[in-house]
């Protein structure tokens, strides 16, 4: 909250707000329009992601309303509680473990991180005035998000011998044993994916045409709100708030997307109280994309916000293994 405070003060302090209102109602919004309706079909893609990582073992519908379900609750929920909240939800739909689910959802994110750090490496050499602290930001966390990669395969494609040197290792305790398998069968049951080359590749595939929409879809707001917008402001912003998001925040990384994506487009355009307007825009069209089939989704599933909260807030305090 501090952190987001801080921000937010930052904004209203470095940003021109005198001109925003204006700037608002002379944008295009006929594309502002096409935009939110592309929005739908991002979450859709992604939804065709997830279900490849997770081998087709639930349905599209429960796949796609839980994706959505998943944005609305980090939009709302403090720590990230979305990730969890849709291995829990889609968990209990399809009956599939939750530690089945969440491995899946923790390789969506490492390849989320691996895509903006290429597209904002790829846009750093356009943009002249960028700090070089960026591009080092960039490198490092796709190298760890790599190496990350690297471990989970081979834990992956050697889970007997994991299994075995964890029963080894946990003889001497027999809950511990139990446990530790109940967490870790469905784990690397969930990595499976990883061994399976031509289904991770589909994967990736997939993941490629849902961060390319996104970049049309900056750049669509662009072009609502700047007259000759370049296209290589569109990667680099889109890059920039993929980092910002890591930083702690208010739900819905409140007022830290808007100074990550509002900044960056400053710093190319030179236009502030524009930037700020198109960082603003995008921010609430992904609130309204995700709120509102996410809240269908729940609705339709007779869950609040507070009670998917309330059983997330259980599930923790749960022993591990205590379901099976």
């Amino acid at each position: 909250m501090l952190i987001s405070l801080a921000v937010i003060a930052f904004i209203l302090y470095k940003f021109n707000l005198r001109n925003l209102g204006q700037v608002l109602l002379s944008a295009n919004y006929w594309l502002l329009l096409l935009n939110l309706g592309i929005s739908v079909f991002w979450l859709a893609v992604r939804g065709l992601a997830w279900r490849t990582l997770l081998s087709n073992k639930a349905s599209y519908r429960d796949v796609f309303l839980t994706v959505s379900e998943g944005y609305l609750l980090n939009n709302v929920l403090p720590f990230r509680l979305g990730e969890i909240g849709r291995a829990f939800l889609l968990g209990r739909k399809s009956k599939l473990d939750f530690m089945e689910v969440l491995p899946t959802i923790v390789i969506e994110r490492a390849a989320d991180l691996a895509f903006s750090a290429a597209i904002f490496l790829s846009a750093i050499p356009f943009v002249m005035r960028a700090p070089g602290s960026g591009r080092i930001a960039a490198i490092v966390l796709s190298s760890l998000v790599i190496v990350g990669l690297v471990i989970l395969y081979v834990l992956a494609r050697n889970r007997d011998r994991a299994m075995e040197l964890f029963d080894r290792l946990s003889l001497r305790w027999p809950k511990v044993q139990k446990a530790g398998e109940d967490f870790l069968t469905p784990m690397f049951s969930g990595l499976a994916i990883l061994t399976d080359g031509w289904l991770f590749a589909r994967f990736l595939l997939w993941m490629a045409l849902d961060w390319a929409m996104s970049i049309f879809q900056t750049y669509l707001v662009l072009l609502a709100f700047f007259p000759t917008p370049q296209p290589i402001w569109a990667l680099f912003a889109l890059g920039a708030v993929a980092f910002a998001n890591a930083v702690p925040s208010l739900p819905g990384s409140l007022g830290v997307y808007e100074a990550a994506l509002g900044g960056a487009l400053a710093l190319v355009s030179g236009d502030r109280a524009t930037s700020l307007a198109v960082a603003l825009i995008c921010h609430l069209f992904n609130y309204m994309a995700t709120g509102i089939i996410g809240a269908y989704a729940l609705s339709s599933e007779g869950e609040t916000l507070m009670g998917v909260y309330r059983q997330l807030r259980k599930r923790q305090e749960k022993p591990v293994g205590s379901e099976m």
